[in-house]
């Protein structure tokens, strides 16, 4: 009996051992298998730019316009304008004016009227009489004696000028005229011819260029 009691009280300190380490192995854990990544070590979490630093950084997402800088005015055609001027003034001394095929003091009315034919219309004007041809963008002026006196062209290209350019490139005028809103810029070509450019005040370019006879515009033939 003694025996029995024995061995009883063996087995049940050997369960009890058995349920005490139980027991303890399941409310014990390793730390690493409990662990939970933080959001601060997710690499989701963390990304390596933000937009508004990318944005900051670069030029062209910052909003700003940046106004065209004004190209400054070419040399070459500053130059061309100024050569313009000049062939203009160079043809004037010979009684000539660019694109119009006839001569002052040397070329007759008849002369006109059998390459270009009949004028548009005719007028008087000072002392002279003045023909029109609109398709060639030119007015003839004869004096009594039907010698050429006046070459005027109200060629569109001339239209483009104002007086800076001319005096760029001519220097100032001989003389200066007023003729109601029209003022007169006067350069003496030669001794006999001059170079006027008609500016309006209304535009302040040209409205047409005249070579002038200033001899033969006196009425030789009025006897």
């Amino acid at each position: 009996m003694k025996t029995y009691n024995r061995k009883t009280k063996i087995y049940t300190l050997i369960l009890s051992t058995m349920l005490l380490a139980t027991a303890c192995s399941s409310t014990q854990e390793p730390a690493s298998s409990t662990m939970t990544p933080s959001p601060s070590m997710s690499p989701s979490a963390s990304p390596t730019a933000t937009p508004a630093a990318t944005s900051a950084a670069s030029p062209s997402a910052s909003g700003t316009v940046t106004p065209a800088t004004p190209k400054p005015s070419s040399t070459a055609d500053t130059s061309t304008v100024s050569k313009k001027m000049k062939d203009m003034l160079e043809l004037a001394k010979s009684g000539k004016v660019s694109g119009i095929p006839f001569a002052a003091k040397t070329v007759l009315s008849d002369d006109v009227e059998k390459l270009w034919g009949k004028a548009d219309k005719t007028e008087s004007a000072g002392s002279g009489i003045y023909a029109t041809y609109s398709k060639k963008n030119a007015v003839i002026g004869y004096n009594k004696g039907s010698q050429i006196i006046d070459i005027r062209s109200n060629d569109p290209q001339l239209q483009t000028l104002t007086l800076t350019q001319i005096e760029q490139a001519l220097g100032k005028p001989t003389d200066i005229k007023l003729n109601g809103d029209d003022t007169i810029y006067i350069y003496q070509a030669s001794q006999e011819f001059q170079l006027k450019f008609i500016i309006p005040k209304s535009t302040g370019k040209v409205d047409h260029i005249s070579v002038f006879d200033t001899v033969h515009s006196i009425n030789n033939m009025a006897g």
